[in-house]
């Protein structure tokens, strides 16, 4: 099973090109030091919330754009020993000017706990941002478990949910703060894949008609600080 290091940042809608570019050429760097793959999308569909959102999240500024990313690794010692080298690594290539403010961006490791279908390229990502009780683990896997059969019937092709395993405090943002996290908790990254947009959106629909005058089970999480969206892949490496 892989090990999946997560970012959320904000991006300027102008700057939508200088980002792909600056995506694409850090992707070699990360491809020699034993990354799998890596995924960058931007918002396509991102609401803001009343108490969490990605806006708020990033502390985004008008114009801005939420991101919601991915690098694959085989493991999590393969992922360390490549982030500790960056600093001094000879190899790392001049990178083009930051296309974003780098340190509104905050990001972790994860261990994927579910993980159903077959991710590919191309399709329209929902994501997902929580807090989970260190406690509830297995709880929260069974009820990610139980919830795919739901996904796959409308329409989803793959389903990955990330135990946060290393996932650092920061000073301006981080995934702590974002969900609001207290003490015991542990940040969870996860997002779900659908053929398209159109998808997605009916298959929302669907699922808040089929819920609609049933009493909703007991969440191993508060769901009221989880926050989600929708969104577009603008570079994956697999294509790349």
């Amino acid at each position: 099973m892989t090990y999946v290091s997560g970012f959320v940042a904000a991006v300027p809608a102008a700057n939508k090109d200088a980002f792909i570019a600056h995506a694409r050429a850090g992707w070699p760097w990360f491809q020699k030091r034993g990354a799998l793959r890596m995924v960058e999308c931007l918002g396509t569909d991102v609401q803001h919330g009343r108490q969490t959102d990605f806006y708020r999240a990033t502390q985004a500024k008008d114009g801005e754009v939420p991101l919601f990313s991915w690098v694959e690794w085989p493991d999590r010692a393969t992922a360390d020993a490549a982030w500790a080298s960056m600093d001094s690594d000879p190899d790392l290539p001049p990178m083009p000017e930051m296309p974003f403010d780098g340190m509104r961006m905050f990001w972790g490791g994860f261990d994927p706990i579910v993980q159903v279908g077959e991710s590919a390229p191309g399709r329209y990502v929902q994501g997902f941002v929580l807090a989970a009780p260190e406690g509830r683990k297995q709880a929260y896997i069974d009820m990610a478990n139980g919830a795919t059969d739901m996904f796959r019937r409308m329409g989803a092709t793959y389903q990955a949910e990330c135990w946060g395993v290393d996932v650092p405090h920061g000073k301006q943002t981080d995934f702590y703060r974002a969900t609001d996290a207290k003490d015991g908790e542990v940040p969870l990254f996860s997002w779900i894949e659908w053929p398209d947009r159109a998808t997605c959106d009916e298959a929302a629909r669907k699922m808040e008609a089929e819920m609609e005058g049933t009493e909703m089970p007991e969440m191993p999480f508060d769901g009221m600080r989880m926050f989600w969206g929708g969104f577009t892949p603008v570079f994956d490496s697999r294509t790349a």
